[in-house]
């Protein structure tokens, strides 16, 4: 099976290092967990299932997206959001460094176990996945996103599909999104973490409202004058 790598290599000021590695299976861009073994009580879909999720529970007893996020729920448990690190993320191509903080590198990780994780709320996101940007801005998530899903009605419509060109689609895929993250963190807060965990997802959800309120306003003044060349 062919696969592809993100490392993720946090250096805390307090003299703490810690690394994960991501491994995706580069056919279905599903996040390959082999070696996990432990299925924790509190991620079972009774009590942490979203609002909206579409999964059965009696066909999926645990929630993909809680389970994905077990491991680094855990190494993080006892340090403050504001801790600060230095970031470092290798991928095949290039590496990735920043002076951040452990809220911040976790926001990049964790989005992209989530949405590799086997969720179908956010499983509409996983071509990302493929060329996965860590430590994104919100100006340079929302350019992939739009370009994600309209080069994805692009292909809908050479298959015979009718495209979303308006994005009214991409409305509902975010704010189910925002609803999903919401759910997330409140069940975060459950489990009596520390706030890193907690406020990693609230800064994922910041950018889903972002993109929420840029095809709302369906307003992309900034970025016309990039493609006067085109009209």
């Amino acid at each position: 099976m062919e696969s592809f790598q993100y490392k993720y290599h946090f250096k805390l000021k307090n003299g703490n290092e810690k690394s994960f590695v991501v491994t995706i299976d580069d056919e279905n861009l599903n996040i390959i967990n082999d070696n996990v073994t432990e299925k924790p009580e509190w991620a079972k879909m009774e009590n942490f299932k979203c609002p909206h999720c579409p999964l059965d529970i009696e066909q999926n007893p645990y929630c993909p997206a809680a389970l994905s996020l077990n491991h680094i729920l855990d190494e993080f448990s006892a340090i403050p959001s504001y801790e600060l690190a230095v970031v470092t993320v290798e991928s095949k191509h290039r590496t990735y460094q920043k002076d951040s903080t452990a809220q911040g590198g976790l926001s990049s990780l964790m989005g992209l176990l989530m949405v590799g994780s086997g969720c179908p709320i956010l499983g509409k996101l996983k071509p990302m996945i493929k060329y996965h940007l860590p430590f994104a801005s919100i100006d340079e998530t929302e350019y992939r996103v739009f370009s994600t899903y309209l080069l994805a009605q692009f292909i809908k419509m050479k298959k015979g599909g009718t495209p979303d060109w308006n994005m009214q689609g991409l409305q509902k895929i975010y704010h189910d999104i925002n609803v999903l993250n919401k759910s997330v963190a409140s069940k975060i807060v459950k489990l009596e973490k520390l706030d890193a965990n907690v406020n990693a997802v609230v800064i994922l959800n910041n950018f889903a409202d972002s993109v929420t309120m840029s095809l709302e306003d369906q307003d992309f003044w900034q970025v016309e004058p990039y493609f006067k060349e085109f009209y």
